[in-house]
């Protein structure tokens, strides 16, 4: 059984940039008497990451163990209650660890936020995890616990309220912060994947990609993340304009798999998209011009600069895996989400996410601890749930009480 292993919790990564700073947040959040691992390819490295967290951290067990290394993740895996990963590009790294806590009965959470590797852990390992009773959680950061969070809280007030099924719901990102190294080369990743088999881009261009029954998914017309326009389109008490959001192709395909695993509970005419500020200046629409057309070039041409000069001059410019801003360039950032929703009864609702730290770390590092700390020590309030599934499946009420006890805005309001 799960509930009687060694350890409690392993963070696998934890010599990384965002593995040091998530183990810096388990110090300060974890129970006095939680059984921690650090785990990583050096056990030298992991000794000098345990010094630096201080005497809280001193008895936390160092694990050595590779990605390429089955059996190591496979002993690692029976070990402990949870894995919590930030090992990545995933779909590189990240599918022997899946498999090892998917035989092992062991709960998993990560960072990823690439849909093609998802769809692998559903296709491969789905019936394993479910045997087992593992829940494989899958996009437990800034990818994408504010989207997934944000719209279950939603459909609970909404259920709460008696008001009816979700239709129109829009996600409207504000955030400072940098883009992480490793979520570059997730990216780039992604985009490999689809120079080298063309029948990928279907599935990435699917809104249902993620789905348990995509003949089950509604037709409610099409559904992009292409967005330019006046914010005050989505509500009247917004100002400026919208632009395309980056994360949105990910965050999207998320919360409709969510929706789809609760049954539909969201409705089965739920709309979703997700668009950024581009603030209310002067020159705000031709920021919010400017970001919609280079997404959407990079989404046409991304494949071709994934080989050759393409990759060359990539790889010379763009953050490196690993690498991450100054200390007090991550607490200058922050992030806010607001979600907008309309029922089938007319009644609008408002749910508010928001957080200080640069979204990518920072605040990352608290989105991925909490999900791991609910996973290992709230287990008689999770989900019954297991296999792949998503924050707000398995942990959804639960993860909005460890946001807010964390210092985080997290709330629902009808309008």
């Amino acid at each position: 059984m799960a509930s009687q292993r060694e350890l409690d919790l392993v963070l696998f990564g934890a010599t990384g940039f965002v593995g040091k700073l998530t183990a810096e947040y388990l110090v300060k959040a974890a129970p006095p008497e939680a059984k921690i691992g650090l785990a990583g390819r050096s056990l030298d490295k992991l000794a000098a990451v345990r010094s630096e967290l201080g005497d809280a951290a001193a008895q936390w067990t160092l694990i050595a163990a590779d990605s390429a290394d089955q059996a190591a993740l496979d002993a690692m895996a029976e070990r402990t209650k949870v894995v919590v990963t930030t090992v990545g590009p995933y779909a590189k790294y990240g599918l022997p660890l899946v498999q090892a806590c998917a035989a092992a009965g062991t709960h998993y959470a990560d960072l990823t936020g690439e849909p093609l590797f998802i769809r692998e852990c559903i296709d491969s390992y789905q019936d394993a995890a479910v045997e087992s009773g593992a829940k494989i959680v899958n996009s437990c950061g800034f990818d994408s616990v504010p989207s997934d969070l944000s719209v279950y809280l939603i459909y609970k007030k909404s259920l709460e309220d008696n008001t009816g099924e979700l239709e129109e719901t829009t996600l409207v990102a504000s955030m400072k912060g940098g883009m992480s190294g490793g979520t570059i080369a997730s990216g780039r990743g992604q985009m490999e994947s689809v120079a080298a088999d063309g029948s990928l881009r279907t599935l990435l261009d699917n809104p249902y990609a993620l789905s348990p029954d995509d003949s089950l998914e509604p037709d409610v017309g099409k559904q992009s993340n292409q967005a330019l326009r006046r914010a005050n389109t989505i509500d009247p008490s917004l100002d400026g304009w919208v632009t395309s959001f980056i994360m949105a192709p990910h965050n999207t395909k998320i919360v409709r798999r969510s929706n789809a695993l609760l049954g539909w509970a969201y409705g089965k005419n739920f709309r979703y998209s997700e668009v950024m500020s581009a603030g209310k200046s002067v020159a705000a629409p031709v920021v919010a011009a400017g970001v919609a057309g280079a997404l959407a070039a990079y989404e046409a041409v991304g494949p071709l600069l994934s080989k050759g000069v393409g990759k060359s001059v990539l790889d010379r410019i763009l953050p490196k895996p690993g690498t991450g801003p100054s200390e007090e360039t991550r607490n200058s950032g922050y992030f806010t989400t607001k979600t907008f929703a309309r029922t089938t009864s007319g009644a609008k609702y408002l749910a508010t996410f928001s957080a200080q730290g640069d979204p990518g770390y920072a605040a990352t590092a608290v989105l991925l601890g909490e999900c791991g700390l609910a996973l290992a020590f709230d287990d008689e309030l999770l989900s019954p749930l297991a296999g792949i599934v998503t924050p707000a499946t398995v942990m959804g009420d639960i993860l909005a009480d460890r946001y807010r006890a964390a210092g985080m805005v997290v709330k629902v309001e009808r309008r």
